[in-house]
């Protein structure tokens, strides 16, 4: 078993400073949602980290079965109720009501073979594998440190 994890710092306003690894990333809300823009949002992050799974996947699929993928243009997509969010309802969910994927694969393929290669791409992303699959999610307070 491989541990991922992340920590991240909320400061007073949206702004929150990301560190996994060694990489510093920045999540933020639009101006117009009372944010400063200094980076995507949670759910763009959300549907990044979605379509940098399936080129990655894509990537070691088509190496590993010798497939001549020169690139993949991924786009990401899916609508939610905002009012969820805001504490405006409880009528509908807060999550997406659908994401879709869209791949285009640039090989010299044919229809049949770039679907093979999607689904066994899809089967292996475990980022997409988490958003098919109820993933159990436990937000918990921090225990105070010790002395």
């Amino acid at each position: 078993m491989k541990k991922i994890q992340v920590q991240a710092k909320l400061g007073p306003a949206f702004a929150i400073e990301v560190a996994a690894g060694d990489h510093q990333l920045y999540i933020d809300q639009p101006k117009a949602g009372g944010g400063t823009d200094t980076g995507p949002s949670p759910l763009e992050y959300l549907f990044a980290a979605l379509a940098g799974c399936v080129g990655s996947i894509g990537r070691i699929v088509a190496n590993q079965q010798r497939l001549p993928v020169r690139g993949m243009d991924i786009r990401v997509e899916g609508e939610l109720d905002p009012a969820v969010l805001l504490g405006r309802s409880t009528g509908t969910r807060a999550g997406f009501q659908q994401i879709v994927v869209t791949v285009d694969v640039d090989a010299d393929l044919s229809e049949e073979q770039k679907r093979a290669f999607l689904q066994e791409v899809d089967r292996r992303c475990p980022v997409s594998e988490n958003l098919l699959n109820a993933t159990p999610v436990a937000v918990r307070l921090a225990q105070p440190a010790t002395a």
